[in-house]
């Protein structure tokens, strides 16, 4: 990951709707969402909601598919860890970081996973 499109994804995310968007998404794992259920559960008025899904989009952090006439969105995972692991790629100086340190117990639990 290149320091410019980390800045543009965690742009994406510094907004409450687009943050909470993301999250939901992440939750709802591979099988993702439609719009229509994500307009339902956040209560966002459809117009904004496109363009929240596209900013998003544009990050490289969901990816949108269609299932018959629906678009189906989730979370892209792959962008995701790369985007913490380029976070954390200098943690602790290179030395060994503190093993009680819950990103690291995370990233380890998942490492070579999708979430």
């Amino acid at each position: 990951m290149t320091a410019s499109s980390a800045v543009e994804a965690l742009g994406a995310l510094a907004q409450d709707h687009r943050l909470t968007l993301f999250r939901l998404l992440v939750q709802a794992g591979a099988q993702g969402m439609s719009a229509g259920a994500v307009a339902q559960q956040l209560g966002v008025p459809n117009s904004s909601l496109s363009f929240h899904l596209s900013h998003l989009t544009r990050a490289g952090l969901i990816r949108q598919r269609r299932e018959g006439r629906s678009l189906i969105y989730t979370a892209d995972y792959h962008a995701m860890n790369a985007l913490v692991a380029y976070l954390l790629e200098n943690c602790c100086g290179g030395a060994a970081c503190d093993s009680d340190f819950p990103v690291n117990n995370h990233a380890s639990r998942s490492e070579g996973k999708d979430c």
